[in-house]
């Protein structure tokens, strides 16, 4: 399985992400198997004029990716709306891909990703053998490093033989689990036709408690994102280009107030299937009040928030900064700050407040000392 992120630019000069998948009509013309002298060449071709090769060397012993090239078409408006270069774009990037024994297949069920130019190539569940001897299937495998397992070996202390017995047994020391890696941050944003209508910078983290309880960083790197603007109701969906999606909804409060306000109301999460893009699960909270800002000004939060799903979905965001309605300039407005950020400026003040009035008393304290002992004798 592979996907493609690609970054092109648009007839107004600025540059749109998108997400070419393969279609469900796949070729394979050219493709040769190779021998001791040619090397072999998997060639696949789909959609509307798109096509994607690598080339296989070999050695006496192993066999391994060359070069791997890919060519997409931005003429296909379906996947490049209002492209400014219409027609063929074929780079060409070293594989990655360790040497392989021989009569081994390799395979590869993590993701791992390939980046040259504008676009990021994203590959899963891998299984290939190149080089086939007699036509026959290997039954022995070679994983890629993603795959590896990252965790070493539990190494046991040796014990001395000792000469008296004793019943007492030392407690396993305890497992460190590694401190959660925060997620980098991103910066999005929707268009409406030249002009940016939904802005945000954020940091995103999904905490998954079912099944195998994991975190799953959203990386800005790969991630596309759509959605719609309105007047009273914002969309922004993220696509992480790994199966997992996430969407969050603003909408305006109705009020009669000249200053309305908006608010974040529903956030959903979907997971989906790698092979197929079947939905594993999904979860949908649409009972939230948080994030509200005035329109027509944007709402910001360095600190670290969690939104609740449900019981096996949680959001982490990190440095957030967000404006769904009424963007000017392409700029966000002036920002209204969380209590979280505003706790953080709050402490030290008061601190620094408590200990301006402790000085105070000290000194007063001291003046008032010194003039009764330099008081002298009092008349009788």
């Amino acid at each position: 399985m592979m996907e493609f992120l690609i970054k092109y630019e648009t007839n107004s000069s600025d540059y749109k992400n998108t997400t070419l998948s393969l279609s469900s009509s796949v070729t394979h013309n050219g493709s040769v198997c190779g021998s001791d002298t040619q090397a072999a060449l998997l060639a696949v071709q789909f959609g509307e004029g798109h096509s994607w090769s690598v080339n296989f060397t070999k050695t006496n012993e192993t066999y391994r990716g060359d070069f791997i090239t890919f060519t997409y078409n931005t003429g296909d408006a379906a996947v490049f709306p209002d492209a400014k270069r219409k027609g063929p774009v074929t780079i060409v990037v070293k594989d990655s891909m360790r040497p392989v024994q021989l009569n081994n297949v390799f395979v590869c069920h993590n993701t791992e990703l390939l980046e040259a130019e504008n676009v990021t190539q994203i590959f899963w569940n891998v299984t290939v053998q190149a080089f086939v001897p007699n036509g026959t299937i290997s039954k022995k495998e070679s994983r890629c490093r993603a795959d590896a397992p990252t965790a070493a070996p539990t190494v046991l202390p040796t014990v001395a033989n000792t000469t008296t017995a004793s019943t007492t047994t030392s407690a396993p020391a305890p497992t460190t689990l590694p401190k959660p890696v925060n997620p980098d941050t991103g910066n999005y944003s929707l268009r409406s036709g030249n002009n940016s209508c939904f802005l945000a910078i954020v940091g995103l983290q999904l905490n998954v408690t079912q099944d195998k309880p994991r975190l799953i960083n959203i990386n800005p790197r790969t991630t596309t994102v759509d959605g719609t603007c309105g007047n009273t109701r914002a969309t922004l969906k993220f696509n992480d280009g790994n199966s997992t999606l996430i969407g969050f909804t603003f909408v305006v409060k109705n009020t009669s107030s000249a200053a309305q306000k908006y608010y974040l109301k529903e956030v959903n999460v979907t997971l989906l299937n790698h092979l197929n893009g079947s939905v594993i699960s999904s979860a949908v909270n649409n009972n939230f009040s948080k994030w509200e800002a005035f329109v027509g000004s944007s709402y910001m939060c360095r600190s670290e928030q969690t939104l609740e799903i449900n019981e096996e979905f949680q959001i982490h965001t990190f440095n957030l900064w967000i404006q769904p309605f009424l963007v000017l300039e392409n700029k966000f407005s002036a920002a209204q700050e969380c209590s979280l950020d505003g706790d953080d400026i709050l402490i030290p003040i008061v601190v620094g407040a408590a200990l301006a009035v402790l000085i105070a008393i000290i000194v007063v304290a001291y003046i008032i000392g010194r003039r009764k002992s330099y008081a002298g004798y009092q008349t009788l």
